[in-house]
């Protein structure tokens, strides 16, 4: 959200806590999807079940100790803008958010090919990392990046929140859903963990196939998958040997 001045009056403030606060409880519908944004009011609210994913990279903190500014920018606006070219992919995808060195979606599944769908941007994100280290380190970059890879399943209230009048406000999520999978994402890639990893109610919901891919980890009560897009590997074992 820009900012733009705007003198804070604390009468006002008052009064709009008070309507917040007591606005009638059957202005948030249940909906079968998200809508769009512009369905939003600042007294309004829809809640829906939906999948998030969640990409964060391992040991970010670490990276500005391994390459000056200039290169840091370079790789994280790599691996930002394919990662929001992933997620842009599907027609589902109602928001995709950037939050620092991580990035985030949220998206319609109200059937279960779409849970799918989100599978598939995961490990999409899996192999735009491989073919990314591939040029890093072509570029003399050295140390690859690993990420971690978090999807769940869930319900959300979409609601919109900000300065009602200023024009600064945005969409936000309550729910576990984006919070799961933000947590299963730091699991991701750690040592002896694979990338990708999934709430036990995603994946019960993908098909056979990709449940096959897919392994239970009972000390977190996820499961976990090291898997890439056939398409996008060939592409990469044929163009980047």
């Amino acid at each position: 959200m820009d900012s733009n001045y705007k003198p804070y009056d604390h009468i006002a403030s008052a009064s709009r806590i008070k309507d917040y606060l007591t606005s009638a409880q059957n202005s948030y519908e249940e909906a079968i999807a998200l809508p769009n944004r512009d369905k939003l009011t600042f007294t309004n609210g829809f809640y829906a079940n939906c999948s998030a994913i969640f990409v964060d990279i391992r040991s970010s903190s670490r990276l500005p100790g391994q390459y000056k500014r200039p290169r840091l920018a370079r790789i994280y606006r790599a691996y930002l803008s394919e990662l929001v070219a992933i997620f842009n992919d599907s027609p589902f995808t109602r928001e995709i958010n950037i939050a620092g060195d991580a990035a985030w979606a949220v998206v319609n599944t109200p059937s279960k090919p779409n849970i799918d769908a989100v599978f598939a941007m995961g490990y999409k994100a899996n192999s735009m990392v491989k073919l990314m280290n591939h040029y890093m380190v072509k570029a003399g970059y050295g140390t690859p990046i690993k990420i971690g890879v978090g999807m769940s399943y869930g319900r959300a209230l979409m609601v919109k929140a900000g300065y009602n009048g200023s024009g600064i406000n945005d969409v936000v999520y309550m729910g576990d859903v984006v919070n799961e999978a933000a947590k299963l994402a730091n699991h991701g890639g750690q040592p002896f963990i694979p990338p990708l990893v999934l709430s036990e109610d995603f994946h019960f919901n993908l098909n056979a196939d990709n449940q096959g891919f897919c392994q239970y980890d009972r000390n977190r009560e996820c499961y976990t998958a090291d898997v890439v897009d056939s398409a996008m590997e060939a592409w990469r074992q044929a163009n980047c040997t």
